[in-house]
């Protein structure tokens, strides 16, 4: 007899308010394929507050989905032996520093190689877990803290969290343009009319709230270091308000962040610029109450070197200009 997976139970995030019930599963569980949820969710194995609920129902945040996923009937994620920066770790958590151009989990054109591979593989436990205990995620080519559950009360306590705005996460990015001072912009983000792998801002209810605050930490001739904290989780978010602001990210090609010389550049930055080839942004700073046992968890990382020098060679750039 087979061994069934446990039911995974996980709240309609705030994000998926509006979607109708198939869309939000898909983006609840994207281990499955759509077609696997679809039948799933006809066959009364996915559940909305307990109950049978039609594909089309629309979700307004918050109801409960409960889905029993049948045994041999997904070909399971496999674990994959992947190096992990863990800087925090006990029985319900784990706090890794997530290095640039690791995906966080499979997806379209992404099947294997991600940091839920990793994670299945460091604990195997975690295959009980929703998502192996991704409660957030950050952009394949963003550096920095991620908390992930190791246990499934951690992981509701998590998720409630992070929609109830309890979760301090504090980034640090370099845009285009010299900045005055800082502030806050408050916009709502949805899917791009026309271009489907990008996020941009537009009108309720197609877009949801989104707020991101921001403040100078050092400026140079063309450039700023800027501090930003999340209010909200949307996709992209940091990278689409900058860009709305007209101070997208260095190195942010898909929202218009290309490269920007000032007169007289040194040699040194024009390298280091030419050779910056993701978007300018780093998850420096995770605080949070401990979803278990109480207490704040406080996580901070330094950028990594590819950031360090880019701040550096913008930093000479600016005295060698005085």
């Amino acid at each position: 007899m087979q061994n069934s997976i446990p039911v995974q139970t996980l709240p309609v995030p705030e994000s998926a308010a509006g979607l109708r019930f198939d869309q939000a599963v898909a983006q609840m569980f994207p281990d499955y394929s759509r077609s696997r949820l679809s039948e799933w969710i006809k066959a009364g194995d996915v559940l909305l507050d307990g109950a049978q609920a039609a594909p089309r129902k629309i979700v307004h945040g918050g109801e409960l989905v409960s889905l029993h996923a049948r045994p041999g009937q997904e070909v399971p994620l496999r674990p994959e032996e992947i190096a992990l920066d863990i800087r925090y770790e006990d029985a319900d958590l784990l706090v890794i520093n997530k290095p640039a151009g690791l995906v966080v989990h499979p997806g379209a054109g992404q099947p294997a190689g991600t940091l839920q591979n990793a994670l299945l593989h460091f604990d195997a436990k975690l295959v009980e877990i929703p998502r192996a205990g991704i409660v957030h995620r950050l952009d394949k080519d963003t550096s920095g803290v991620m908390v992930v559950a190791r246990s499934l009360r951690a992981h509701t306590k998590l998720v409630e969290a992070l929609q109830e705005r309890d979760v301090h996460r504090q980034y640090v990015a370099v845009v285009l343009g010299p900045m005055i001072a800082g502030g806050s912009v408050d916009a709502p983000i949805g899917r791009h009319p026309r271009d489907r792998l990008k996020q941009a801002v537009v009108d309720e209810p197609a877009g949801k709230h989104a707020l991101t605050h921001y403040r100078v930490r050092e400026r140079f001739r063309a450039h700023t270091l800027i501090e930003c904290r999340l209010e909200t989780g949307r996709t992209h978010q940091i990278r689409v308000h900058m860009a709305h602001a007209k101070h997208p990210l260095v190195g942010d090609t898909q929202y218009g962040g290309g490269m920007k010389l000032p007169k007289g550049a040194t040699a040194e930055l024009v390298q280091t610029l030419r050779g910056f080839k993701r978007q300018a942004l780093h998850a420096e700073k995770l605080e949070f109450e401990h979803p278990v046992g109480g207490g704040l968890v406080s996580v901070a990382v330094d950028a990594p070197a590819d950031f360090a020098a880019l701040v550096k060679a913008l930093r000479e750039d600016t005295k060698a200009a005085r």
